[in-house]
């Protein structure tokens, strides 16, 4: 029990020590409007999903690389969709573009191999069954800096911990024998 509490000590100092030293990510901008699709596919059938090119509008963006800002949530709109349909187990994404003409390439693209190859079967989803919501980003949390005493405490704690990990990963290999004494 001793052990346990001063490896999640030690894990809880590493992680804010990690955190907190990190720098702050990009901030986000508003679009006024981008387009996308989703696709969905399963690994338990040769049914595929596409939804239409739609406009989502008041669409948040990392300013630095333009990735949409929770767009796991996005692909996770269509999966509850998808569920509720009764078609469980989809693994979906969403691709978009601030060019309606950019996204229009890649859903004729994406399409066109599903199609060509003949081995699924394509289904389409029409706006009229499912679209997609605008979702605010979620605010980011500032952190303080950690002071130079509280760095040195979380190392030595994170250091002590690992110390007391492989003191009981060797007492675990010896099938509960005792250790013998540690060398000086």
């Amino acid at each position: 029990m001793k052990y346990l509490k001063t490896i999640v000590a030690a894990m809880f100092a590493s992680l804010l020590l990690i955190t907190t030293t990190t720098t702050a990510s990009a901030k986000n901008k508003c679009v006024p409007k981008i387009y996308a699709y989703g696709f969905a596919a399963s690994f338990n059938d040769s049914t595929v999903y596409f939804t239409e090119i739609q406009e989502i509008k008041d669409a948040w963006l990392n300013a630095r690389n333009n990735f949409l800002v929770e767009r796991m949530n996005y692909s996770n709109q269509l999966r509850d969709y998808l569920n509720k349909q009764g078609k469980p187990n989809q693994t979906c994404i969403i691709s978009y573009a601030l060019k309606r003409a950019d996204i229009e390439k890649r859903f004729v693209k994406m399409k066109r191999k599903y199609v060509a190859s003949g081995k699924y079967d394509v289904k389409y989803i029409h706006p009229g069954e499912f679209t997609f919501q605008t979702i605010e980003p979620q605010p980011e949390v500032e952190e303080t800096p950690m002071t130079k005493e509280e760095k040195k405490a979380a190392k030595k704690a994170a250091k002590e911990a690992a110390k007391k990990k492989k003191e009981a990963q060797k007492a675990k290999a010896n099938d509960g024998k005792p250790m013998p004494p540690p060398k000086k």
